[in-house]
């Protein structure tokens, strides 16, 4: 069994001194714990069922089970999915169900449960079901490819958002003024440092409060024991440029829309610098391949299919070796996209079929394409007068797809710019086949 939350008292790093004891102390996630939002009111009424926490490293998951574990009357249990095995598992289980049969709760919180394979998962199922335990789960990575469906299907999923950089100031700042951090000592250091250290984070409270730590600790110290922290020791401990970071903390997102809007202006060069000014800046480079994996469908689409497999490839390439040797397939991806043909009828596709599809969202599927797997629904006549294109020499029907009240609508509409071109004359003649086709 893994230690719990309050068996020892041995000198620890900032980040885990200053960890919020209750709900008030906590940063962030206003979406989930802002006055009368779900997962408060589940908190404050101790009405916790099994639950997991996906969000990015630093925003609070282990820190929620802390605070949870505090107001709970229920044993609570960490587990460590790097250590724990099987073995582990089932004692924790067993005693979970002695303690049950007493009338007493047990709470499991397993930090970075997409570590844990498909057996250690399964181990915890039957005892989820019938009540023994409830799960907290942590995870950094999408819990619907990371976590059993069946175990999934248990819990409810809570999406925390990364910290926004006024989130990271205010944590910085009562890490200077608290008594678990550094309130009883004097330190000079200039606000906007703060704002640096907290840019640098990227959303990160672990990594804010380690660099503060560190920059404190390698400060100057005076004669009255004052430590002063100098704009040198700080870049010195950040290994980074001040003039990178914007001091209102917009740089994040001014940076991004700068690379985006120079790839859709087709300016490699431009595109290019942003990259390497977000890099140099200490962006994640998973973020970079992420948005440009996105633009390669938004801003280009059909014009060139082949981006999204460079964007894609570029994020597998970063996953794979991280930084900085993956600067290079970034400046592929970026590159590319900048000079290819663009166009964003894909986008406004979706856009414009989202507005019907939500004013319509009770329209009816037409019969002909209902499946009819059962008895009952072919006596409905679903699936009556289905035309199987590929038993036509043409490869086409007339066979009418759209709503009744749909009818006639058009949402792609291609442009004329690279391959796109093609795929505009494929489809006029598509639509001429129809017509002529049609039922009158």
């Amino acid at each position: 069994m893994q230690s719990t939350f309050f068996e020892n008292d041995v000198p620890q790093p900032l980040a885990a001194r200053l960890r919020p004891r209750d709900l008030n102390e906590f940063v962030g996630q206003g979406h989930l714990l802002g006055p009368g939002k779900v997962l408060r009111r589940l908190i404050e009424n101790d009405s916790i069922s099994s639950m997991i926490f996906w969000g990015p490293p630093g925003v609070g998951k282990t820190t929620l089970a802390s605070i949870i574990a505090r107001r709970t009357q229920a044993e609570f249990v960490d587990f460590s999915a790097v250590t724990s095995g099987i073995k582990e598992i089932r004692m924790v289980m067993q005693q979970a169900d002695d303690n049950r049969r007493f009338g007493k709760k047990t709470i499991v919180f397993v930090d970075e449960i997409h570590r844990f394979n498909k057996a250690q998962q399964d181990a915890f199922l039957p005892f989820v079901e019938k009540g023994s335990i409830i799960l907290i789960g942590a995870t950094t990575e999408n819990p619907s490819f990371e976590v059993n469906g069946a175990l999934l299907s248990r819990c409810k999923v809570f999406v925390l958002q990364a910290l926004t950089t006024a989130d990271l100031v205010t944590l910085l700042s009562r890490a200077l003024a608290d008594p678990r951090g550094f309130g009883g000592e004097t330190i000079h250091m200039a606000s906007d440092m703060l704002e640096l250290i907290a840019n640098f984070a990227n959303g990160d409270a672990r990594s804010a409060l380690s660099t503060l730590e560190m920059v404190i600790l390698n400060g100057d110290v005076g004669p009255d024991g004052a430590v002063t922290v100098t704009p040198e020791t700080l870049e010195q401990c950040i290994s980074k440029k001040s003039l990178l970071y914007d001091k209102k903390g917009e740089e994040h997102y001014n940076l991004i829309s700068a690379l985006h809007k120079s790839m859709r202006n087709s300016d490699p060069d431009a595109a290019v610098y942003w990259l390497a000014r977000m890099l140099e800046a200490g962006e994640d480079p998973l973020y970079v391949a992420r948005r440009v994996i996105r633009f390669a469908s938004e801003d280009i689409g059909m014009a060139d299919s082949k981006a999204l497999e460079v964007a894609v490839a570029a994020y597998q390439a970063c996953h794979y070796i991280g930084m900085p040797e993956c600067s290079v397939h970034l400046t592929h991806a970026v590159v590319y996209m900048s000079l290819s043909p663009k166009s964003n009828a894909l986008y406004m596709a979706y856009e414009t079929a989202k507005q019907d599809a939500v004013k319509q969202l009770a329209e009816p599927v037409p019969l002909v394409i209902r499946n009819a797997p059962t008895r009952l629904m072919q006596e409905l006549e679903y699936g009556k007068g289905y035309q199987y294109a590929h038993d036509t020499a043409e490869k086409l029907t007339n066979m009418q797809c759209l709503p009744d009240s749909l009818l006639g609508r058009e949402y792609y509409r291609p442009t004329d710019q690279g391959f796109e071109a093609r795929y505009k004359e494929r489809l006029e003649e598509i639509k001429r086949w129809k017509e002529a086709h049609r039922e009158k």
